[in-house]
């Protein structure tokens, strides 16, 4: 009876563990309501809040069309839709952890009007105006990047040339669907300060708070499974990029102290498409287009020229 009792206790420490974990990490309550301009916090993105909240009046400005889609799952996701001329090769934009579309990809929108690109931002599941409690870290939401790009070319364009980009997990994201079977309209990837997995982000995480990350992560993992019911661990972008279909170029600051620098090294290297890496000097995390923004229009123009007619 004692081990019984002793089994039971065990068990509910293993729930309980995991639970905090799922919370912590993968649960989101909905939040119905963002700053006026919602800007990314913390004192390396202050010197910046000043153009962020300019493109983001900018991006709110423009004719712009809200749109939806349904996931695979069931949930209502939202993006906005920017044409500033049909037939203009379509950008479709993802953000990164516990951001949203107006916050992250404001920017992405002007850097698509200054390459004669048109856009399409996106809320990913749980998150800005987006149906959902559960961040995959691009498990699923490389799926719903998938069912965004089928959208485009039903309602949209079926001719237009896509490029996926991504700022953080939303380039995880991007890396992901980019070894999935797709259109040939998919010319391409941007992927901005991407990780190599959700495990490798996660358990860098889990170091920085000085907790012991090999001992920690299966619950974090079996909180995915049991209450998010996803496996984090079911695909990542260090394992789809030997798969990948299309090129992509490669962005990182190379002052990043989130995402560490190595980790779009890592994804560059293992790519067996055409690829390109361009290290932005002095740049925190999420921050190469706002520190060097001609440098970035010009290195996407370039690399991409050969692949868009």
């Amino acid at each position: 009876m004692i081990f019984l009792y002793i089994l039971l206790a065990a068990l509910v420490l293993v729930l309980a563990t995991s639970l905090i974990c799922f919370l912590k990490i993968f649960y989101t309550s909905r939040r119905e309501k963002w700053p006026e301009y919602p800007v990314p916090a913390g004192e390396i993105y202050e010197p910046h809040h000043e153009q962020m909240i300019e493109w983001i009046k900018y991006a709110r400005a423009l004719p712009h069309k809200e749109v939806s889609i349904q996931s695979f799952d069931g949930l209502t996701l939202r993006g906005t839709y920017f044409e500033f001329e049909k037939g203009l090769p379509i950008d479709i934009l993802f953000h990164g952890y516990h951001g949203c579309a107006e916050q992250d990809l404001s920017g992405g929108v002007y850097r698509c009007q200054r390459l004669g690109h048109n856009v399409l931002i996106v809320d990913h599941r749980a998150s800005g105006k987006s149906e959902g409690h559960v961040i995959t870290f691009g498990v699923n939401e490389s799926r719903d990047a998938r069912a965004w790009i089928q959208y485009v070319l039903e309602n949209i364009d079926p001719n237009a040339q896509i490029l996926l980009g991504g700022i953080s997990m939303g380039a995880a994201t991007v890396m992901m669907t980019s070894a999935m079977e797709l259109p040939e309209n998919v010319k391409g990837t941007v992927a901005d300060c991407g990780y190599t997995s959700a495990k490798d982000i996660i358990k860098k995480v889990i170091r920085d708070m000085h907790l012991p990350d090999n001992l920690l992560y299966p619950f974090v993992r079996l909180g995915a499974i049991l209450f998010g019911r996803f496996d984090p661990d079911a695909n990542s972008p260090i394992e789809s990029m030997p798969n990948c279909r299309v090129p992509v170029i490669f962005f990182h600051g190379d002052e990043d102290a989130f995402v560490p620098m190595s980790m779009s090294e890592e994804n560059h290297a293992a790519c067996s498409a055409p690829k390109h890496l361009v290290i932005t000097p002095k740049a925190g995390h999420g921050l190469c287009f706002p520190v060097d923004v001609d440098t970035y229009v010009t290195e996407i123009a370039n690399f991409f020229e050969p692949f868009i007619k």
